[in-house]
């Protein structure tokens, strides 16, 4: 009788384990279901009109009463935007504009691809194409008292290797399946008083979650790492998880908004004058008498 080493028997083991998991992952792959309205949802989810919002995150900061009107403006210039291409994800507005509905805190005007179908009904009317009773006179447009601008900054994908560690059966399936990362992303809000040019509020937040990626190849491309959208992305999740944080921060912050003053009126020059000059901050300094100079003789 040949006795049978302990590693051979662990070899044997681990070879037998490894076909199990690899035929169960076929198996699976092979499964097919039909799509699942409202599964795989975000965290920016739901809907609403007007100030009635349906099924949005329970984590939202929302307000009583709203404070005045909100156009967003998304720099599409800038580089986080482009990086936004690089994982499948689009415009930020929408989602951050439902979001913001949803709160109450301000009421949403459009200023973006829109407005060309909001003035080109105005021009319809004004060269008399349109029916009579439209209402598309002058005087209608609503102002916007606030602009928002998002940014992003991303640090991409940090980690990665086996989250599960050494042997076992989880340790198989991280070496079979492939790694894990983790997303993360930091954001930017900030909101500028239109009339004045003033910034009225600065938050950032942020946001992490992992990327079981191996597992979305495994089963052809979709679970966690495919696609794209922010409700379907890892990526897409995390960034709008930043923004959701930005914004709570925000509101809060409003909650006990205070305005900053300047003695004598903002944009009026200031209070740090200079001699010379023109502001009253600076006829200030050059009203003071000035120290007599010391003399440098020895008495």
């Amino acid at each position: 009788m040949h006795l049978v080493s302990s590693e051979h028997r662990r070899t044997v083991q681990r070879a037998g384990q490894l076909a199990l998991i690899a035929s169960s992952l076929a198996l699976l792959a092979a499964c097919s279901t039909g799509p699942t309205m409202g599964e795989n949802k975000g965290v920016v989810t739901g809907a609403v009109g007007g100030a009635s919002a349906e099924g949005q995150n329970s984590a939202l900061e929302s307000c009583n009463e709203t404070l005045g009107t909100l156009a967003i403006e998304e720099d599409t210039n800038a580089p986080w935007y482009y990086q936004l291409r690089d994982h499948q994800l689009g415009s930020t507005v929408p989602v951050l504009r439902m979001m913001i509905q949803q709160s109450n805190c301000f009421v949403i005007v459009e200023r973006g691809k829109s407005m060309n179908n909001v003035m080109r009904e105005r021009e319809f009317a004004r060269g008399e194409e349109s029916r009579a009773g439209s209402n598309f006179g002058k005087g209608q447009l609503v102002a916007a008292d606030y602009t928002m601008s998002p940014s992003i900054q991303f640090s991409g994908k940090t980690g990665g290797g086996s989250a599960f560690g050494g042997g076992g059966t989880l340790g198989l399936i991280a070496g079979l399946a492939g790694s894990v990362s983790r997303n993360e992303a930091s954001t930017t809000l900030l909101l500028i008083d239109n009339r004045s040019g003033v910034q009225i509020s600065a938050s950032e937040g942020s946001a992490k979650n992992f990327d079981f990626g191996g597992f979305g190849a495994a089963f052809g491309g979709g679970g966690f790492g495919g696609g794209g959208g922010y409700s379907k992305t890892p990526q897409g999740k995390v960034v709008m998880a930043a923004f959701a944080d930005s914004y709570n921060q925000m509101v809060k912050a409003l909650r006990n908004y205070k305005a900053q003053t300047v003695k004598g009126g903002l944009g009026t020059g200031g209070r740090l004058g200079v001699q010379g000059g023109d502001t009253a901050a600076s006829k200030e300094i050059d009203a003071k008498p000035r120290p007599a100079a010391k003399s440098n003789k020895k008495k």
